[in-house]
């Protein structure tokens, strides 16, 4: 008898009236989000304009989704091409199956196509959204979780995920992948972050970075795990994608560092000069405010008990004796 372990959810979808909230979608969404709110402020604190981030993901978003499907579809091909299965099943993104290499793959193509709209290079965008893009697919997981899969091996342990018996599964306790990758890719994104402030990463090593870390903790949690897949030399196809985009990430790390030392100067044409234009904006409505301010005490009303200085009371006391005595 199991003494603990994590539920799985009874079904993967909410039904608000005639919509249908799939856990899987809600999941990416939310990541999506999180990328692009936390990519723009890194952005930002690089010299860019607010907002570049998100347009740029107009891009880098949709290419990303037809580059993860494809590497799925292609790699997992039996599950929709064997006989016996519907073909159509391969368009059914909501009911999971996204490989992170294609929606990195396809997504930079898109985001290559925004920076150039924009005039602004790839690798210093890249390396401002890598934490956010470790982040999205933290929140991302959560979705194998609403439609349990991609679990592990079977076992005890008091953080069990628990599976219900279904199409293509077996009921049972088996180890929480989703949850280990989850929190690997936060680690990850803490890494980048740290490592970024620490030695002023440029030229595309933040994201190259991201890529390496990720990629070591991909491969043994996908070592773990028990869904069908391709194996060569006995390792899962994942597997060594992981150990070839790993060399791939550090040598690129060592070759920028040696090529092209320090960070970029400037991320984004005019964003200098944005900014300054607006604090001169600022500072010289403050100034106004500042005049405004004293005119407005000059003029105010004055407090109680004060009286109104006439001439006469501004005129010297001997002046007013001698008037006195002209008079008498």
């Amino acid at each position: 008898m199991d003494l603990a372990f994590i539920p799985s959810p009874s079904t993967g979808v909410i039904d608000l009236g005639p919509i249908p909230l799939r856990g899987y979608a809600f999941c990416i969404i939310i990541g999506v989000f999180v990328a692009v709110w936390f990519g723009n402020k890194r952005w930002v604190a690089r010299g860019g304009r607010s907002g570049t981030v998100a347009d740029i993901a107009v891009w880098a978003v949709p290419f990303g989704l037809v580059g993860g499907r494809l590497y799925h579809v292609i790699t997992d091909y039996q599950l929709y091409f064997s006989d016996g299965q519907n073909w159509v099943d391969a368009f059914k993104i909501w009911q999971g199956g996204l490989g992170i290499w294609g929606a990195i793959a396809l997504g930079a193509v898109g985001a290559w196509i925004g920076c150039r709209r924009r005039g602004i290079p790839l690798p210093a965008w890249a390396d401002a959204l890598a934490p956010g893009i470790a982040l999205a697919q933290a929140c991302g997981r959560w979705g194998n979780w609403f439609n349990q899969e991609l679990y592990g091996k079977p076992t005890d342990l008091p953080w069990a995920l628990k599976i219900s018996e279904g199409p293509n599964r077996v009921a049972g306790t088996y180890h929480p992948t989703f949850l280990y990758e989850s929190l690997w890719c936060i680690g990850v994104a803490l890494l980048v972050i740290w490592a970024d402030r620490r030695f002023k990463l440029g030229h595309g090593r933040a994201f190259a970075l991201y890529v390496a870390a990720y990629c070591a903790g991909r491969g043994w949690i996908e070592y773990m795990r028990v869904d069908e897949a391709h194996h060569i030399l006995g390792l899962r196809l994942n597997v060594w994608t992981a150990l070839i985009v790993f060399v791939l990430a550090v040598v690129y790390i060592v070759i920028s560092a040696k090529v092209r030392p320090g960070r970029e100067e400037v991320v984004e044409p005019g964003a200098a000069e944005d900014a300054a234009a607006a604090a001169d904006a600022a500072d010289a409505e403050g100034v106004e405010d500042t005049k405004d301010t004293k005119g407005d005490a000059d003029k105010g009303p004055k407090a109680d008990g004060d009286t109104e200085r006439t001439d006469a009371a501004r005129t010297p006391e001997k002046n007013g004796a001698a008037e006195a005595a002209k008079n008498g």
